[in-house]
């Protein structure tokens, strides 16, 4: 279906008129019951999220008000969280706001905007290659572009053969969002990210929103937002109301309509909510619902039938079991009607959601080995971890002080016995990896004493899907170290490397 430029309407240039000042706040909460939802079937939804071990966040919303909200310590709500590709369907927002401002039409030539940026003689399926079809991930490419910070542009999109008919054929396709981003920027003259906050960011309330860009200044589109849980409730509230927040129509309904529809097809597997078609950078599901979703577990899923949101963010490597959980533990819960409270089952769920937390290493606070162990710097020949020296201390209180020098630079960072201790730095994963040079993030670790010789700290970089398990085990003036991340997009085990004291 090719998409109509829209032109303002009346209630839609007030809206944008008037989004300089936040009409946004938090969403309203509710008891479940109040909403027509059973909070037992809500306690089993939330149990079964809890025995992945690495969800991090969760958020429902039943018309309009939040009836429960949880977060794993040391993850909170007031901390961001990266969205992955979950960024795309925000990309798509801007490039809706665009067309509605008669700035851009779906069926323009994509060319058209990027001349400087074209190969000399572009073939005719470049040529024919349309807004509509960035949107939809059916570019005509067989193979994606490249997608790193400092490599993804206009002109390394442009300069990818294209093998088949631009809008046949569907390819997932991160640089394409890219080139939404770098669209909406080269026709406002803002960064998407500049560009959305009067019209999208300031009325729902989002505040401290950042995203990633390219080495030419450009929002990476793709993925790189980083935004709060219920920023992304928020955000599917919207679309859930088909644009309209506050009383205004911030985004016309017909846009809404068409980014969540099926534009194309995406495969036939009834089974999967990756094979129910795709809209403008928005993923059909099951059960007549709608997402968009990231990397690693992060999830905004709309429920038309429900008139209902779930916000997720999780650091998993399986996103089709959370779903899977959705449809089969959450769904049953919403009713079509307000039901009789059940204040038993609410505190239950309430006492579980104030609970929740990743699993902490499980172990003692002190061993033999640290006697030995403890205080003493280690010195690491060249290794993929980029470490250079190590230095575990005591804290005054019950944990340890990690310091470690990573290719040139000191870190030092705080790790608690039986609880997690907020601090920042780095991760220390592999700064040659494909997630490539790591900056300081807020971070939050724990470790225990796994054996007599073994000390296994346990970081967690919050404001992403990333943990790191540390293994350090001392052996007279050695030690041996070996991180396991949860997920990533290479491989997560580090080769052991031995470090031998000063």
């Amino acid at each position: 279906m090719l998409f109509p430029a829209f032109r303002a309407s009346l209630g839609f240039v007030p809206a944008l008129l008037l989004a300089t000042a936040s009409l946004g706040a938090d969403l309203p909460r509710s008891t479940p019951e109040k909403q027509g939802v059973s909070s037992a079937q809500v306690l089993k939804f939330v149990q079964a999220l809890d025995g992945m071990d690495q969800v991090h966040s969760v958020m429902i919303v039943r018309h309009g008000h939040v009836i429960a909200e949880g977060w794993w310590t040391p993850y909170d709500a007031a901390t961001k969280h990266e969205l992955y590709s979950l960024s795309k369907s925000f990309t798509s927002t801007a490039v809706g706001f665009a067309v509605a401002e008669g700035k851009v039409a779906v069926t323009d030539e994509v060319l058209k905007f990027f001349p400087a940026d074209a190969p000399a003689e572009p073939g005719g399926l470049l040529k024919a290659m349309r807004v509509q079809d960035l949107l939809t991930m059916s570019t005509g490419h067989q193979d994606e572009p490249p997608t790193s910070p400092d490599k993804i542009s206009a002109k390394s999109f442009l300069a990818q053969a294209v093998p088949h008919k631009p809008g046949t054929h569907f390819k997932y396709n991160t640089p394409a969002t890219f080139m939404q981003s770098a669209l909406v920027q080269r026709v406002t003259g803002q960064t998407v990210l500049d560009y959305l906050q009067p019209r999208l960011l300031a009325p729902l309330g989002i505040e401290g929103a950042t995203w990633d860009s390219n080495f030419e200044g450009i929002n990476l589109g793709g993925y790189g937002l980083r935004v709060r849980t219920e920023d992304i409730a928020k955000f599917g509230q919207l679309y859930l109301q088909k644009g309209r927040w506050n009383g205004r129509q911030l985004l016309p309904a017909a846009w809404i309509e068409a980014a969540s529809a099926k534009q194309v097809s995406n495969g036939s597997n009834p089974a999967s909510d990756w094979d129910q078609g795709y809209g403008y950078q928005f993923w059909r599901c099951r059960h007549g619902a709608y997402r968009g979703d990231g990397a690693f577990g992060q999830y905004c899923l709309v429920l038309p039938e429900q008139d209902a949101v779930v916000a997720i963010t999780s650091g998993l490597g399986d996103m089709q079991a959370v779903l899977n959980h959705v449809w089969d533990r959450l769904l049953p819960a919403f009713g079509a009607r307000k039901l009789a409270a059940n204040r038993t089952a609410q505190d239950q769920l309430a006492a579980k959601l104030r609970s929740l937390t990743v699993k902490l290493p499980a172990g003692k606070g002190s061993a033999p080995g640290g006697a030995t162990a403890l205080g003493r710097t280690y010195v690491f020949p060249m290794n993929e971890l980029g470490w250079e020296s190590l230095n575990v201390s005591a804290l005054a209180s019950d944990g340890w002080l990690l310091t470690r020098t990573i290719s040139g630079t000191e870190t030092r960072l705080r790790c608690g016995h039986g609880r997690w201790l907020n601090d920042s730095g780095v991760l220390g994963v592999s700064p040659r990896g494909p997630l490539g040079p790591l900056p300081a993030e807020p971070m939050a670790a724990a470790g225990a004493w796994t054996s007599d010789d073994t000390l296994t700290l346990k970081v967690c970089a919050r404001e992403t899907p990333y943990q790191t398990t540390f293994t350090l085990r001392f052996a007279g003036d050695e030690v041996t170290v070996q991180a396991q991340t949860n997920v990533g997009f290479g491989n997560t085990r580090s080769t052991p490397m031995v470090g031998r004291a000063q």
